[in-house]
């Protein structure tokens, strides 16, 4: 598909206010009157998908035409072929001016006020994104890039007004928001610990926020406010199983003893400190004592024996010491649940604050809903002034401070956000809230990682780039339904958060029911790249996969008829899937113990 058909795409399906009509030129002949004027001829189609209009001037009385992709407005019609700004941003492939810029021709155009002003305290300088764009295509020759920007999306969806539940991203709400999360993560670690004496376990309170996300109905991009049930049953089996106490991996004999010992012993207080039934507490105690006594007769058993001994007394306690703490563990969920919807509140009546066109409860829907192709997420709410976020760069990383908020990203993937802002986004063509949007964007996932060493990555893990050119040449597959700016290959595609990712090709939050193969591949057989492949080194980019990745093609039926699942391409795939013998990186999968990829 070309370049100009997704311009189209995505013109159709923004609401851009026309502009007002060119200023006037004595040059041009005396207006025509209103009683002899008839009505504008069509234009050509080609000029139609190019984003050109034809538009009337109430001041001039006159007709001109207006692109709402540039936003350049013409008093002549347009020439085929000029400079489009959308598809070849740094005019590569455009034709040089026979006159230069003394032949004004469709030169004659309105100056916006944003032309004629300074920029803006965030905006880049023409000459400064030129230069990190010529960087990032020196930078193909002697790195590798993981991503493909011109891939055209074959994605097909019902045209739909701009979002009115989406708030734009304000650097000052996302401090607070990023505040209000760890705040809560702390509430989280106090609860476990005064309640159940445990630590919480390793990154549960991040699929908490993972697993509401599904669900939430609430307003909030990152704290759950309206989820059904309260109870969240991941965070609920997560802590049970680490109660009474966390079970870790065992290499040797005498750490299967030590391990033995301390959950007999655990079991045992636990169940006298608690309102427990008299069956419970007699079963309990007794297998306990019995486990204590065979640890202080044998001091011969193995490993094995060790082990199978803790398997039989989990087996035979556990019920009884999942009774005593469900009610426990439920109120710290449900707290923790409280507390997020509180804060998702007070965020929002913070937020709304601050815009100057609060929203409205109606929206009106488009009064044709065509088929177009899939396009970036639109917010109906027009973004505010935003405050000024400094950039300077150290070696090949690109530093963004705001109040002393620092947040860091690869010069690599800096100028990917870059390419991805200027392909979607329509509101800022001089680039001015580009580096308070890029600070937001960073800024909410950094939070949804977590703070601790390594933590959150397995969250964000992406596919081998091997594995999606394979996909794209066998199965056409141009669009990626689970992904976020930093490690998505293609420019369409689905993401948590659509009000920050929007600005730079997040199509929203999407479900899909089309389910037509599912493929697994086993552990060990294959690596991901990390989720923090945006900051980290080049040598801990990949890591082998501990667990089973189960890969599920959704395809509607016309998608079914070209792109089938047969062996021959699955058997591609699944060679595109075996790690490469040069990387020698072993790390442990940092994600949970299953990982789905929905393909579209």
């Amino acid at each position: 598909m070309s370049n100009d058909s997704q311009g189209s795409v995505k013109g159709e399906a923004a609401v851009i206010l026309a502009p007002s009509a060119p200023a006037t030129d004595s040059s041009q002949g005396p207006p025509l009157s209103p009683s002899t004027t008839s009505k504008p001829p069509e234009l050509p189609d080609e000029l139609v998908q190019a984003g050109w209009s034809k538009c009337w001037s109430r001041r001039e009385n006159r007709p001109y035409y207006f692109n709402r992709f540039t936003n350049q407005s013409l008093w002549e019609v347009p020439v085929l072929g000029q400079h489009d700004v959308i598809s070849d941003p740094l005019g590569l492939n455009a034709a040089p001016a026979e006159g230069g810029e003394s032949n004004l021709g469709n030169g004659q155009r309105k100056r916006r006020c944003s032309e004629e002003q300074g920029a803006g305290p965030n905006s880049l300088k023409r000459a400064k994104v030129k230069t990190v764009l010529q960087l990032l295509t020196l930078l193909v020759v002697v790195v590798s890039i993981y991503w493909d920007l011109d891939i055209q999306t074959n994605a097909v969806i019902r045209e739909h007004p701009p979002t009115p539940h989406h708030l734009p991203p304000h650097p000052e709400i996302e401090m607070q928001r990023a505040q209000l999360v760890t705040k809560l993560r702390q509430h989280y670690h106090e609860l476990c610990h005064q309640r159940e004496g445990i630590d919480p376990p390793r990154e549960s309170f991040n699929r908490w926020l993972l697993e509401r996300k599904v669900i939430d109905k609430g307003h909030d991009p990152l704290l759950p406010s309206d989820c059904d049930p309260v109870i969240s049953p991941s965070m609920f089996r997560e802590v049970m199983n680490d109660i009474p106490i966390r079970l870790s991996r065992i290499k040797y004999k005498e750490e299967a003893r030590r391990l033995l010992f301390k959950y007999a012993e655990a079991a045992k207080k636990m169940i006298d400190s608690r309102n427990a039934s008299p069956e419970s507490r007699k079963v309990v105690k007794w297998n306990a004592e019995d486990t204590m006594s065979w640890l202080r007769r044998d001091h011969s058993a193995s490993k094995e024996d060790y082990m199978d001994r803790l398997e039989h007394l989990r087996q035979q306690c556990g019920p009884h010491v999942t009774a005593v703490a469900k009610d426990s563990v439920e109120g710290i969920c449900s707290k923790i649940y409280q507390l997020s919807a509180e804060y998702s509140r007070r965020l929002r009546q913070t937020h709304l604050s601050m815009l100057q066109d609060p929203p409205t409860e109606a929206c009106a829907s488009p009064q044709q809903s065509r088929l177009v192709y899939c396009y970036p997420m639109r917010l109906a709410i027009p973004s505010p002034p935003l405050p000024r976020v400094e950039l300077h760069f150290e070696n090949d990383v690109a530093c963004l401070r705001f109040r002393g908020e620092m947040v860091k990203v690869n010069r690599g993937h800096f100028s990917k956000l870059e390419l991805l802002y200027r392909y979607s986004c329509i509101d800022d063509p001089r680039f001015e809230k580009f580096l308070s949007r890029v600070w937001c964007l960073l800024k909410r996932y950094q939070v949804m990682f977590g703070s601790g060493a390594n933590e959150g990555t397995g969250l964000q893990g992406a596919l081998p780039v091997t594995v999606f050119e394979a996909l794209h040449r066998q199965f056409g597959v141009s669009f990626e339904c689970f992904a976020s700016p930093l490690n998505c290959y293609f420019k369409q595609f689905c993401s948590a958060f659509p009000d920050s990712d929007g600005f730079f090709g997040s199509r929203g939050w999407t479900h899909c029911k089309f389910l037509r193969h599912q493929l697994s591949v086993p552990a060990y057989e294959h690596e991901y790249r990390s989720g923090s492949q945006h900051i980290c080194k080049r040598e801990e980019m990949y890591y082998r996969a501990v667990h089973g990745t189960a890969l599920l093609f959704l395809q509607n039926d016309a998608g079914f008829a070209k792109w089938a699942p047969t062996p021959e391409r699955l058997a591609e795939l699944t060679a595109a899937y075996r790690p490469i013998s040069s990387r020698t990186s072993s790390l442990s999968s940092p994600g949970p113990a299953h990982t789905f990829d929905r393909l579209l």
